[in-house]
C-alpha cells in the first residue's frame, strides 16, 4: 500500500490531468504565448510525471521484496549462531576459544550478556532525511551481524576437533549460508539506491522550480485568470484544483 506522501504525488499528477482537460475544453480561448503552458507541453509533462510516479512505485515494490527476502534469510541467524557455539563447546576446544566464540555470539544476538533481541523488521523506503537515518542505522546492524557471524564461523572452523555430523553446522553449509546473507543484504542496498534515485527523478519532474508540474500548474491558473477574469466560471474550474508540495 502506498504511503500518504506517495499518494500525494499521484494525486498531483491526476489533478494535473484534470487541469489539462479543462484547458483543452476552452478551445481556441486557451492560447498562451508562454511555451511551457501550451497544451502540447502540458501533455508531455503529464506523461513524464505519470512515468516518474510509476517508476517510484516499481522501485518501492522491489525494495519491499528485497527487505522481506533479507528478513527471511536472517531469521535463522541467531539460533544458528548459538548452536554453533554449543557444538564447539562439545568438542575438545580450549576454554579460551569457547569464550571467544561466546563473545562473538553475543554480538550476533545484538545484546549484552544474558539479554537477547528480536530480528529487526525491514525498514520503510526512504522519503525523508529521518527515514534515511533510520535505514542507515538498521543497515549497520545487518552489516554487523554478517561480520560477526563470519568471524564466528572462522573461529570454530579453526578448531580441529570441530567436525559436526549436523549438515547445517558443517563448514561448507555455513559458508553457503553466510554468502546468502551477504547477497540478500547487497540486494537491499541496491534497492535502496534505486528507490532513492527514482524519487529524486520524480521530485525533479514534479517540483523543480519553474519547470516542475507544481509551478507549471500555478502558471496555468494565472493564465486562465488573465484570459477569463477572476470571477469567471473558467477560473473557478481550475483554481479549485489542488496541488500540494512536500515540505523540505
Amino acid at each position: 500500500m502506498a504511503s500518504t506522501s506517495e499518494t500525494g504525488h499521484a494525486k498531483n499528477v491526476a489533478n494535473f490531468e484534470d487541469m489539462i482537460s479543462f484547458c483543452t475544453g476552452y478551445g481556441g480561448s486557451y492560447n498562451p504565448s508562454k511555451p511551457t503552458i501550451q497544451l502540447p507541453n502540458l501533455m508531455a509533462l503529464h506523461t513524464n510525471a505519470q512515468n516518474a510516479v510509476a517508476d517510484v512505485n516499481s522501485a518501492n515494490t522491489a525494495f519491499i521484496n528485497a527487505t522481506n527476502a533479507r528478513q527471511i534469510a536472517f531469521n535463522p541467524v541467531k539460533p544458528l549462531a548459538t548452536r554453533i557455539v554449543n557444538a564447539l563447546d562439545a568438542t575438545d576446544a580450549s576454554d579460551e576459544l569457547v569464550k571467544d566464540a561466546k563473545t562473538l555470539n553475543r554480538k550476533v544476538q545484538g545484546s549484552r550478556k544474558g539479554k537477547g533481541t528480536q530480528p529487526e523488521t525491514p525498514p520503510t523506503p526512504p522519503d525523508t532525511p529521518t527515514e534515511d537515518k533510520k535505514i542507515s542505522v538498521s543497515q549497520q546492524s545487518y552489516d554487523s551481524i554478517i561480520e560477526n557471524l563470519g568471524k564466528l564461523g572462522e573461529l570454530v572452523l579453526s578448531e580441529p576437533t570441530y567436525t559436526p555430523n549436523e549438515v547445517d553446522l558443517q563448514a561448507a553449509t555455513l559458508q553457503i549460508f553466510h554468502n546468502n546473507l551477504k547477497a540478500t543484504n547487497t540486494a537491499v542496498i541496491n534497492a535502496t539506491t534505486a528507490i532513492s534515485n527514482a524519487r529524486i527523478a520524480r521530485n525533479q519532474i514534479l517540483y523543480a522550480p519553474k519547470t516542475g508540474l507544481y509551478d507549471i500548474a500555478q502558471e496555468v491558473k494565472k493564465y486562465v485568470k488573465s484570459v477569463f477574469g477572476a470571477t469567471s466560471p473558467q477560473y473557478k474550474q481550475v483554481s479549485k484544483i489542488k496541488f500540494t508540495k512536500p515540505r523540505k
